[in-house]
């Protein structure tokens, strides 16, 4: 037996197929294009604009003072606390949507339950019909 047919097989690279050549950059960019197009997870970090938003609410309470400047920093950090322990909620200084309800910025019906499906006519139809055969 000789050295060459001892040797092991080298690898294939992670870029090439089973004929051997490698994939062009381009099929590789487009997989990372298409990639990058899921829906991230996660809380996304608010605008400078909401940021100042939030300032104006939290200094409208007084609970913010100085001017608002749309950075999240430690002083904006200390009045959502304020604010928060104040409200009977989490002094945890991070937004949550019950935190942007009580600030007067959020949804009004944040954290009271789940959502409803829609009420469809044939189903309200239907709920007076049994209601009627019971009567």
């Amino acid at each position: 037996m000789s050295a060459a047919s001892a040797a092991p097989a080298k690898p294939k690279s992670a870029n090439s197929n089973a004929s051997g050549s490698t994939t062009s950059g381009k099929a590789h960019a487009k997989k990372a294009i298409k990639h990058s197009k899921r829906r991230e997870r996660g809380q996304k970090v608010p605008t400078p604009d909401r940021i100042t938003e939030i300032q104006q609410a939290l200094a409208k309470d007084g609970s913010f003072t100085g001017a608002p400047n749309g950075k999240w920093n430690d002083s904006t950090v200390e009045a959502m606390k304020k604010f928060q322990a104040g409200h009977g909620l989490n002094p945890s200084g991070k937004l949550d949507a019950l935190t942007l309800q009580k600030l007067g910025l959020g949804s009004q019906t944040a954290g009271v339950a789940a959502p409803m499906p829609p009420v469809t006519s044939s189903s309200t139809a239907t709920a007076a019909t049994q209601t009627a055969k019971r009567d």
